[in-house]
């Protein structure tokens, strides 16, 4: 099983409509890959869970939201962001997450 940060890319599984904008820990998929998992008020309608998901991504680690990009799935509850910049912050975010994954199927 690999983590969800891959280089400068980090994978995402979102869940739109939640009761609070929150990063819940890391989802474990059924076939292993690993996703931070994050929930957004928003709906998921003309981007603005994608707008709220990139909004709580930089303010988690501290960075401007220009500094994250949205380079897959941007009609999916499964996103991959790239993030141009230091990685310190990322990396602490991650590893604070480790041994807090759900298996696919299960509410996070």
């Amino acid at each position: 099983m690999s983590g969800p940060l891959r280089g400068s890319f980090l994978a995402v599984r979102v869940t739109p409509k939640a009761s609070r904008n929150e990063v819940t820990g890391l989802y474990t998929a059924a076939e292993g890959s690993v996703s931070l998992a994050v929930k957004v008020t928003a709906a998921p309608d003309k981007g603005k869970a994608n707008a709220a998901v990139t909004s709580l991504l930089a303010k988690k680690l501290g960075v401007a939201k220009s500094m994250l990009t949205l380079v897959k799935g941007e009609t999916d509850r499964n996103k991959t962001f790239q993030l141009t910049g230091p990685f310190e912050s990322l990396e602490a975010l991650v590893a604070s997450l480790t041994n807090t994954g759900k298996k696919d199927g299960e509410d996070h």
